[in-house]
C-alpha cells in the first residue's frame, strides 16, 4: 500500500476527523444526511513531484462538486478520486499562480467536451485577472481557439459530439466567470462561500482564501499564505482548516519569504488563535517532507496547537464526523 493511501485511510477515519459542536460558527442548519467530504487532490508545490501534484481541493457538499484551485495533476488526482470534469459544478480560484490554476483549461475543455451541451456551464470564481486568464485560454482568439473551432466545425468533431449525445451546432464552452474580493459571499444551494485575504506575494497577484459553511461544519482553505490576521479570522472556529506549510520554521532565507509562505510554527499560533478544530499540513517541500521531520513537525505543533494536526497527502478524504473505532480484532 502506497504511504499516501494509508496516511489516508487513516486521517479519515481517526485524526482528520473534527467534532462538529451542536451550534458551529457558521454553519446552517438542519443537518443533511449526506456528509461533507474533502478530498486533498495535490498537495504539492511548484517542485515537480509523483507524489504530490500542483494545488488543489475536491469538497463534496449536498448535490455540488467544488474545487479549489487546479495545479498542475490535481485534474489527475479528480480522476483517481473517483469523479470527472462533467461532474464539478464550482471551482474557486485562490490566486493564479500556476501551481495552483495550470489544470484550469483542462478542467473546463474535458467538462465541455464529455458534456456534449447537455450540462450547465461552469461557474468560475477567483482574483482578478481570472476573466482575462478564461477569455485567453478559451476565446475565439485564444490559445485554445483554433481547437475549439475544429472540435465545433470538422465533420469527425461534431460525429463524436452527436455520438456523446448532443444536438448540433455545438455551443462554445462559456464558463460563467466571477471576479471576487476580500468580504465577498457566493450562496450555493445547502452552502456558502465568504472570501477573505491572504498573504502572499502582492501586489504582483492577488491572492484570497476561502471559507466555504456547510449544514454539517466549516472548513477553510487559506491557499497560500504567512500568517496574517485576516485567516486567523475567516478560519474562527472552522472544523478544518487547510494551510499552506511550505518550510521548516526558522530557515526562511529573509523576512518577506516568511510573510509570504506559511511554516509550521507560524500555523500553530494561527490554527490557535482562529480555535479551529483540524489543521491540515499541505504545499510541502521536500525540505520537510521526510521521516522524523514530519513527526518533529506535527510534534512542535502540538506544542501550540490544541486541535488535531493532519500531514496532507495527495487523495486524503476528510469528513467533519466524530470518529469512531472498530473493536480490536473486528
Amino acid at each position: 500500500m502506497k504511504r499516501r493511501t494509508f496516511l489516508g485511510a487513516v486521517a479519515a477515519s481517526s485524526a482528520a476527523a473534527a467534532v462538529l459542536p451542536e451550534h458551529a460558527v457558521g454553519a446552517y442548519e438542519p443537518a443533511r444526511a449526506k456528509p461533507t467530504k474533502i478530498t486533498l487532490l495535490g498537495t504539492g508545490t511548484p517542485a515537480p513531484s509523483l507524489e504530490r501534484q500542483g494545488s488543489g481541493y475536491l469538497i463534496e457538499v449536498g448535490d455540488d462538486l467544488i474545487v479549489m484551485d487546479h495545479g498542475p495533476g490535481a485534474h489527475h488526482r479528480l480522476l483517481e478520486s473517483g469523479h470527472r470534469a462533467v461532474d464539478v459544478t464550482h471551482a474557486f480560484f485562490t490566486h493564479l499562480h500556476y501551481d495552483h490554476c495550470m489544470d484550469y483549461g483542462r478542467l473546463v475543455l474535458q467538462r465541455w467536451d464529455q458534456g456534449a451541451d447537455k450540462i450547465a456551464d461552469l461557474d468560475v470564481y477567483g482574483p482578478p485577472p481570472i476573466h482575462r486568464m478564461t477569455e485567453q485560454l478559451l476565446g475565439q482568439d485564444g490559445v485554445y481557439g483554433p481547437d475549439i473551432r475544429a472540435r465545433i466545425e470538422h465533420q469527425s468533431s461534431i460525429d463524436q459530439f452527436t455520438a456523446r449525445g448532443g444536438t448540433p451546432p455545438r455551443k462554445r464552452p462559456a464558463p460563467h466567470v466571477r471576479e471576487v474580493k476580500p468580504g465577498d459571499v457566493i450562496e450555493g444551494k445547502s452552502w456558502k462561500v465568504t472570501v477573505g485575504h491572504a498573504q502572499h506575494v502582492e501586489p504582483f497577484l492577488e491572492c484570497l482564501g476561502y471559507r466555504l459553511d456547510a449544514p454539517d461544519g466549516s472548513v477553510c482553505y487559506a491557499g497560500d499564505s504567512g500568517a496574517t490576521d485576516t485567516i486567523v479570522e475567516l478560519a474562527r472556529g472552522c472544523d478544518v482548516l487547510i494551510h499552506m506549510n511550505h518550510y521548516f520554521s526558522g530557515t526562511a532565507p529573509s523576512p518577506a519569504y516568511r510573510a509570504a509562505c506559511g511554516n509550521h510554527v507560524d500555523n500553530a499560533l494561527t490554527a490557535q488563535k482562529a480555535g479551529v478544530k483540524t489543521l491540515v499540513l499541505t504545499h510541502v517541500t521536500g525540505q520537510i517532507d521526510q521521516p522524523r521531520v514530519r513527526e518533529q513537525i506535527v510534534h512542535e505543533i502540538q506544542k501550540v496547537f490544541s486541535g488535531r494536526v493532519v500531514w496532507g497527502e495527495d487523495l486524503m478524504q476528510l469528513t467533519f464526523a466524530v470518529p469512531t473505532f472498530a473493536k480490536i480484532g473486528d
